[in-house]
């Protein structure tokens, strides 16, 4: 609906990425030049904020502390892995947020995250029409396993993958200095999606890259593992570098990383990891070669030292457009970037459904993964290549990065 007037609101959902606050400085800081916005609100950790009315005042906040949030990591905000139930089987958390959002007369809603934030963003959109409450609703994405439907890529994924592409690079150094072999097994961040695996072939595009690289999107076979890290050790005097997605899974369908994880998080979803602990063994058992296995876990998502300037700044416009598109009337929808055509990079903030964007999630292109399956073709550096450009960090106090000091003012009625 056009021309509403009213609060606004915004929360952060989800893992953490190293940009994902510079969508958040997109929002308030256009939020706070638009004239029908009366007051800016920050939920403390997502929704559950909200339904337990603890927001901040974003209004409150200087000016330079919410710029210096382009180049802070985590969520500034504090997260949240909360799942709304469908409003059919228990309608208490919906009719909680109608009662906050009448309260404080909020009538924009953003919300920042990945798939499963971007399905609790759609449940709250059609509950809040349904009840004829006039709120317009638009989804933030973020996320750096890249796997949103419908955008060329998600904010989070640039910087992820320039630092996977990075460390790596460091680490073939570092792993070939001795005249021993050694074997190093990297597991990287990825549940179904192999985005931030497929990131290690940018490291191959300098020449110093894995010699081996799995996805999920192809079957994982542990004998085939063997043999193929058997075959370049017989080529490399007992060195090699493989680069395994902790979503690895079987023909069968089970995830590798299952046979080591025990839990699952509160949207079901296996909690995976140790599986190229486990891969390294098995190598050292079968091959008899010394071997090291290394994750490289949280830092994949906190590592703003080595954020993308083209990352920063479309996660910053992600914000910023989602404020001037729920102003110009639009709700219901989710921010997606459009690569425009042509030889220059250039990317567009368009807007589409949010029910489209919920619970999908976009996987690497097969005709992207080389035939053997240990490697990415140069479409994929193609695409990737773009997304990592420049450098863009926090201004230095005393040597160290000077993150964002929020004063957090809660907001109270």
């Amino acid at each position: 609906m056009k021309n509403l007037k009213g609060a606004c609101i915004f929360g952060q959902s989800g893992g953490p990425t190293s940009v994902i606050n510079s969508s958040a400085a997109g929002v308030f800081i256009e939020a706070l030049k638009q004239k029908n916005i009366t007051n800016v609100y920050g939920a403390a950790h997502g929704i559950r904020g909200i339904l337990e009315e603890k927001f901040y005042l974003i209004n409150e906040e200087d000016t330079t502390e919410l710029e210096l949030m382009k180049y802070t990591p985590s969520s500034a905000l504090g997260s949240v892995r909360y799942k709304l139930k469908n409003f059919e089987d228990d309608p208490t958390d919906y009719n909680r947020l109608l009662e906050v959002f009448k309260k404080y007369d909020i009538r924009y809603f953003f919300y920042n995250g990945g798939n499963d934030s971007m399905d609790t963003c759609n449940k709250i959109s059609k509950f809040m029409k349904n009840s004829g409450y006039d709120c317009n609703v638009i989804g933030v994405p973020k996320t750096i396993d890249n796997d949103l439907f419908g955008t060329d890529h998600c904010p989070g994924y640039g910087s992820a993958a320039k630092y996977i592409a990075t460390t790596l690079m460091e680490i073939n150094l570092d792993a070939s200095v001795y005249d021993t072999g050694l074997v190093c097994v990297i597991e990287v961040m990825g549940r179904n999606a192999g985005w931030l695996t497929a990131a290690a072939a940018l490291a191959n595009y300098k020449n110093l890259g894995a010699d081996l690289i799995y996805l999920p999107e192809v079957p994982f076979d542990v004998d085939k593992f063997i043999s193929d890290v058997k075959g370049v050790c017989e080529r490399k005097n007992n060195k090699c570098i493989a680069v395994v997605s902790e979503g690895i899974k079987t023909k069968e369908g089970k995830y590798v990383g299952e046979f080591t994880a025990s839990t699952t998080d509160l949207f079901g979803h296996a909690q995976l990891g140790g599986v190229g602990a486990m891969l390294a063994n098995i190598v050292k058992e079968k091959l008899g070669v010394k071997t090291r296995a290394i994750e490289f876990s949280l830092m994949q998502r906190c590592a703003a030292h080595l954020a993308s300037k083209v990352d920063v700044e479309e996660a910053f416009e992600a914000g910023s457009a989602a404020v001037r598109f729920a102003c110009d009337g639009e709700t219901d929808q989710m921010v997606i970037f459009e690569r425009q055509k042509g030889d220059k990079y250039v990317m567009k903030p368009v807007l589409m459904p949010l029910e489209k964007a919920a619970n999908t999630e976009k996987t690497v292109p097969l005709e992207w993964i080389t035939p053997e399956g240990t490697g990415l073709t140069e479409d994929f550096i193609k695409y990737a290549l773009p997304l990592i450009q420049g450098d863009a960090k926090a201004p230095l106090e005393d040597g160290l990065p000077r993150f964002a000091r929020l004063k957090k003012v809660w907001a109270t009625k």
